[in-house]
C-alpha cells in the first residue's frame, strides 16, 4: 500500500488544528516540518505560515535556538510588503523575548512603516505590537504610551480576539507603568469580557486580575485566581504558563505572609533562573526567598550581580524589574557595596512604577526602595524624601500592603514645613517627570516645559523670549500694529457719543491688543514679537497639560509666570517651593 503523500500545506493545516486543540508540542513539530518542505518545495506561502506559527511558540527571556534563522530566511525571501511586515513584525518580537531589543528595534520599526502604508488594521495591529515588545525599556515610556493608544484603535473593530487582546495587555501594562488606575480597571474589564470568547484570554484575565486584587489587599481571591488561569491554559497554548503559575503562587504567599509557600516556589525560581541564565527571574527569586525569611539563598542569588554585571543589562523590559528586585535583595541582607551601585543605577528613575513584563506582577515604586537603600546607605535626607515621595503614592493608589511595610520599615521622617517639593525636570528617555513630591506624574517633552523650567532655574529675574525660543525666529525689525494716526481715530471713535457699544467693544480690543506692558506700543511681525507669541503659545500649552493632572501646580504656575517679550518666574516668599530641576536630585 502507498504512504500517503504529506504536503508542507497538510503538515500546515495539522500543525493549525494542534494549535487550537491546545497541544502545542505536536503544533510546533507540525510546523518545523512544513517550513523545511515548503522550503525545499519553493513554496513561500506556506514557508511563511508555518514559521510565523513557530514564532508563537516562543518562550519569553529563554534563547530562541534556530527560530530567528528561520524566520530571517523567510524574511529575505519574501518581497511583498505584507508577508515582509509579518515576518519583520515577528522577528522584532523574537529577539525582544530573548532579551536583545538593540537587534529587535530595527525589524520592529521596518513592519511599522510597511504595515502604515498598508489599509490592512489586523496587519498594522501585529507592526504596533511588535514595536512595544521591542521599544520595552525604561526610556521608551512615552513611545509604549503613544504607540498603545494607535493599537487599541486599530484593535478596536477588528474580529481577532488575539489581536484584541494585545491591545488590552499593553493598555494595562502601559497603564500599570503611569499608575492609571482607572484605565487598569477599564483594560482589565476589556479582557475579562474577551474571557468569554477564548480560554487565552481567560488565561490573561485571571493572571492580570491578581496584581490588582494584592494591591487592594484582596488575598482571599489569591487560590481563585491561580485555580481558574491553570484551568484556562489546560485549554489553550500558552508558552509562558507554567512560569506565570509559579509567578502567582510565589509573589501570592510574598504578600500575604505565608513563609512555607514562598519557601515552597523559591526553589523553582532558582532554579529555572540557573538552568536557563534568565536573569529577572533570579532577581525575583531572591525577593520570594526574602518571604521564605533564608537571607543566605538571597544573597546567593544576588550575589552575582556585580557592578560589571548591571552595567552591561540590556535596557530592556526587565531592566527597572531586575533593579527593583535586586536592590530588595541587597537592603535585605545589609550589602552596602551592592546597594550603592544598584541605588546610583535607580535614582535617574525616581517615581516610576515598576511592573513585570507583561503586566504579571507590580513590583512597588522606585522611591520605595531607594528610600530604604539611601537609608542604608546613611543619607537621612534622601531617604526622607524618596520615603514622602513613595509613601503619598501608595496612599494615592490604595497600596496598602506597601505603605505599610515602607511605614514600619523607616522610622519618622523630619517634621513637614510649609515649603512644598515640586518637580520639572526631563527623565532619560525624554519623559518628563512633573509634579509634587509623592504626586508626580509624567509628560512627554513639550516646548513649553523646556520654556517654563529655564524661567525655574532663574526665578525672579528676566528672560527674553528671544533667548527662550534660542534664536529660532528670524531677526528682523517690527511695524507698530497701529501708528499714531489710527489711534487717534480709534480714540476719538470711542469718545464719540454716536458710537454704539458693540463699535465701542471692538475699538477698545483693537487698542489694547496694539498696547503692551506699561502702555509700549506693540508690533507685529519683528523677532521679538514672533519670539513673544511663541513662547506664550508653548507655555500655555504646557500649563494646560499641567492642570490637568494637578490643578494646583497649574493654577500656581498660571499666577507666577508672567509671558511677554520679557518672561519670569516670580517666587512666592509666603508659599515658598522648592523645585527639583534635575534627574536623580
Amino acid at each position: 500500500m502507498a504512504s500517503e503523500t504529506v504536503s508542507a500545506a497538510s503538515l500546515l493545516a495539522r500543525a493549525e488544528v494542534a494549535w487550537a486543540g491546545g497541544d502545542g508540542e505536536a503544533a510546533m513539530a507540525f510546523y518545523g516540518r512544513a517550513v523545511d518542505l515548503a522550503e525545499a518545495d519553493g513554496d513561500l506561502q506556506t514557508r511563511v505560515a508555518a514559521v510565523l506559527g513557530l514564532a508563537r511558540g516562543q518562550q519569553y527571556n529563554l534563547t530562541p535556538g534556530p527560530l530567528p534563522v528561520r524566520l530571517h530566511a523567510a524574511y529575505d525571501a519574501s518581497t511583498e510588503p505584507g508577508p515582509r511586515a509579518q515576518l519583520a513584525a515577528a522577528l522584532a518580537r523574537c529577539w525582544a523575548y530573548a532579551n536583545e531589543p538593540v537587534r529587535a528595534r530595527p525589524f520592529a520599526i521596518e513592519a511599522l512603516d510597511l504595515a502604515d502604508g498598508l489599509d490592512d488594521p489586523l496587519l498594522l495591529a501585529d507592526a504596533l505590537d511588535a514595536a512595544l515588545a521591542s521599544h520595552w525599556g525604561p526610556d521608551d515610556l512615552a513611545r509604549r504610551r503613544d504607540w498603545a493608544v494607535r493599537l487599541d484603535e486599530a484593535a478596536a473593530y477588528l474580529r481577532d480576539p488575539n489581536a484584541r487582546l494585545q491591545a488590552q495587555l499593553w493598555g494595562l501594562t502601559v497603564a500599570w507603568e503611569v499608575l492609571d488606575l482607572p484605565r487598569m480597571h477599564r483594560c482589565m474589564r476589556a479582557m475579562e469580557l474577551l474571557g468569554e470568547e477564548s480560554p487565552r484570554a481567560r488565561f490573561f484575565a485571571a493572571t492580570r486580575r491578581l496584581p490588582l486584587e494584592l494591591l487592594r489587599r484582596n488575598h482571599d481571591v489569591v487560590g481563585v485566581l491561580v485555580d481558574r488561569a491553570e484551568a484556562a491554559a489546560a485549554e489553550t497554548v500558552i508558552p509562558d504558563a507554567e512560569g506565570v503559575l509559579h509567578g502567582m503562587r510565589g509573589f501570592g504567599a510574598f504578600f500575604t505572609g505565608d513563609v512555607a509557600g514562598c519557601a515552597a516556589e523559591a526553589p523553582a525560581f532558582e532554579a529555572y533562573a540557573v538552568d536557563f541564565g534568565v536573569t529577572a527571574v533570579r532577581a525575583e527569586g531572591a525577593v520570594i526567598w526574602i518571604g521564605a525569611e533564608r537571607l543566605d539563598k538571597v544573597a546567593g542569588l544576588v550575589g552575582a550581580f556585580t557592578s560589571d554585571v548591571l552595567a552591561a543589562l540590556p535596557r530592556d523590559a526587565d531592566w527597572l524589574l531586575i533593579l527593583q528586585c535586586v536592590l530588595e535583595g541587597a537592603i535585605a541582607i545589609g550589602d552596602r557595596e551592592l546597594c550603592a551601585d544598584l541605588v546610583d543605577h535607580l535614582a535617574p528613575y525616581a517615581g516610576r512604577s515598576v511592573v513585570n513584563a507583561g503586566a504579571v506582577m507590580w513590583h512597588g515604586v522606585t522611591d520605595d526602595t531607594l528610600a530604604r537603600g539611601f537609608a542604608l546607605l546613611g543619607d537621612a535626607d534622601a531617604s526622607a524624601r524618596h520615603r514622602a515621595a513613595a509613601l503619598a503614592t501608595y496612599d494615592r493608589i490604595g497600596a496598602g500592603w506597601w505603605r505599610d511595610r515602607l511605614a514600619a520599615t523607616l522610622g519618622a521622617t523630619t517634621p513637614p514645613t510649609d515649603e512644598r517639593v515640586v518637580h520639572l525636570h526631563e527623565q532619560p528617555g525624554g519623559l518628563w517627570l512633573v509634579g509634587r513630591e509623592g504626586a508626580t506624574f509624567v509628560l512627554p517633552r513639550m516646548r513649553g516645559l523646556v520654556h517654563l523650567h529655564r524661567l525655574l532655574t532663574e526665578p525672579d529675574r528676566d528672560v527674553p523670549a528671544s533667548t527662550l525660543v534660542g534664536g529660532e525666529v528670524v531677526q528682523q525689525p517690527g511695524l507698530e500694529l497701529l501708528d499714531e494716526e489710527a489711534r487717534r481715530a480709534y480714540r476719538a471713535r470711542v469718545e464719540s457719543p454716536d458710537t454704539d457699544e458693540v463699535e465701542r467693544a471692538w475699538l477698545l480690543d483693537q487698542l489694547g491688543a496694539a498696547t503692551g506692558l506699561a502702555g509700549r506700543r506693540r508690533t507685529t511681525g519683528s523677532s521679538d514679537e514672533r519670539a513673544r507669541v511663541a513662547v506664550r503659545k508653548a507655555i500655555v500649552a504646557a500649563l494646560a497639560r499641567v492642570a490637568e493632572a494637578d490643578p494646583w501646580l497649574g493654577r500656581h504656575l498660571r499666577d507666577r509666570v508672567r509671558t511677554g517679550t520679557e518672561c519670569r518666574y516670580e517666587s512666592d516668599p509666603d508659599h515658598p517651593v522648592c523645585w527639583v530641576l534635575q534627574t536623580g536630585r
